[in-house]
């Protein structure tokens, strides 16, 4: 969904309540684990009215001193433009269920990764909602039909998984299964880019959606690195710290590849795929960069660029990493070390 098509499903879910003076409507969070104050964090400084629910009452009593402690250091770094109790003001603790989900037109799930656990919770929420409350999970690896495909209202069920944590990352993945209603992906979509966030369509479930999938390709490769004595742990998250990392916090992969080579994605694809290819032949890996792929990803490239000339893209590639360079002093980061 455009940008466009967000501010319009969010003003048609919010607008009408802006006109009378009521504020947006309510997120319920239930879990107020370290995921859940996080969650309550985003929501309540985007304006809305939250309420945290957990079971455990010295966890839910535990949460207010969290969100205050992380209200104090948005504060300190300058990240926060109004008065942190005004934000802790919009965050309410229910004990009760039933409490928390009274007003909510989005419910946040952030239990433990159990399937179980999560196929419970859901059948509690979706009989003890609404039919238009959005039912959204925060896993990181369970799609949704794994755990609501038998529900009555499981068209209203999706997931949202967050960076963690998501007031400092943004990004946020909208993985809808099968069943989920088109219309509730838009609301959901609406809700999380008017709170800030940045999210993404997964366009169909797959074991840890897009997010740990690029995570758990690097990862696996950084312990094989390990193993074969080819780096140390600490030299392998100095590469990513300080050049992987630090590139990818401006540009993502294959803009990096796009911008790296001149002739963009299919020069590179031309020049550096037979050496990548051979290196995921080591690891067993067989997934060829076809000529029809790299057209595909070329032609989004190009449509990206939107007029961009490459040389115009590369410049402020630079810029953007000495901006970074200039705000970054800090654990040695000026300079490698």
């Amino acid at each position: 969904m455009s940008d466009a098509e967000a501010s319009r499903v969010a003003a048609q879910e919010d607008g009408d309540a802006e006109g009378d003076g009521r504020s947006p409507g309510g997120v319920a969070i239930v879990g107020a684990g370290s995921i859940g104050v996080a969650w309550a964090l985003v929501f309540a400084r985007a304006g809305r009215s939250v309420a945290l629910h957990d079971p455990d009452p010295a966890r839910l009593a535990a949460s207010a001193g969290e969100l205050d402690e992380r209200l104090a250091e948005l504060v300190a770094h300058g990240l926060l433009d109004e008065d942190p109790a005004a934000v802790a003001g919009r965050v309410r603790r229910e004990a009760d269920l039933d409490d928390a989900l009274r007003g909510a037109v989005h419910v946040q799930e952030c239990a433990p990764e159990d399937r179980d656990l999560k196929r419970r919770i859901f059948g509690d929420l979706d009989a003890r909602t609404g039919p238009d409350v959005v039912l959204a999970s925060s896993s990181s690896f369970l799609p949704a039909s794994a755990f609501a495909d038998d529900l009555p209202g499981r068209a209203r069920c999706l997931v949202a998984h967050p960076g963690n944590p998501p007031y400092l990352l943004p990004v946020v993945e909208l993985v809808p299964a099968p069943f989920t209603d088109d219309a509730v992906v838009d609301r959901a979509h609406a809700l999380m880019a008017s709170a800030g966030m940045s999210p993404v369509v997964v366009r169909r479930e797959v074991e840890g959606f897009v997010f740990n999938r690029l995570q758990g390709a690097l990862l696996r490769e950084a312990y094989c690195l390990v193993r074969d004595g080819v780096a140390s742990v600490e030299d392998v998250d100095r590469v990513v710290r300080d050049g992987l990392g630090r590139r990818w916090s401006v540009i993502g992969p294959f803009e990096t590849v796009d911008l790296n080579t001149r002739g963009g994605i299919a020069a590179h694809a031309e020049r550096m795929g037979p050496s990548y290819a051979r290196q995921g032949a080591e690891r067993g890996q067989d997934d060829p960069w076809t000529p029809e792929l790299v057209a595909d990803v070329a032609a989004q490239r190009a449509a990206a660029m939107d007029g961009t000339t490459w040389d115009e893209r590369v410049a402020w590639r630079d810029r953007a990493l000495m901006a970074l360079q200039a705000a970054r002093p800090e654990r040695g980061l000026r300079r490698a070390q």
